[in-house]
C-alpha cells in the first residue's frame, strides 16, 4: 500500500514554516502557503514530491485523512481484504 504523509514543519531562526511530505523513502519540504487551505496545502506538498521524484504515481483521485501530527493521503487502488 503507498500511503504519503505529510506533516508540518515549525519555522526557526532562518526558514518560516514548512510542510514535508514523505513516502517509501523519498521526501520533499515545501514553503507554507498561506493562501491555501490547510489540507490543500498539504496537497500541494504530495504534489511536490511527485514531481521532484519523477514518481508515476496517478494523485488526481487520493483519499485523505488527518490525526495531530499531519495528513495521510491514500490511493484508492489500496484496498483492505
Amino acid at each position: 500500500m503507498k500511503v504519503i504523509k505529510t506533516k508540518y514543519v515549525k519555522p526557526t531562526d532562518t526558514k518560516g514554516s514548512r510542510i514535508k511530505a514523505i513516502a517509501g523513502g523519498f521526501s520533499v519540504i515545501v514553503p507554507y502557503d498561506y493562501a491555501l487551505s490547510d489540507v490543500d496545502l498539504h496537497y500541494s506538498a504530495v504534489k511536490a514530491l511527485v514531481l521532484k521524484h519523477k514518481l508515476d504515481w496517478d494523485i488526481s483521485d487520493m483519499g485523505y485523512g488527518s490525526d495531530n501530527g499531519g495528513y495521510y493521503f491514500t490511493f484508492k487502488d489500496s484496498k483492505v481484504g
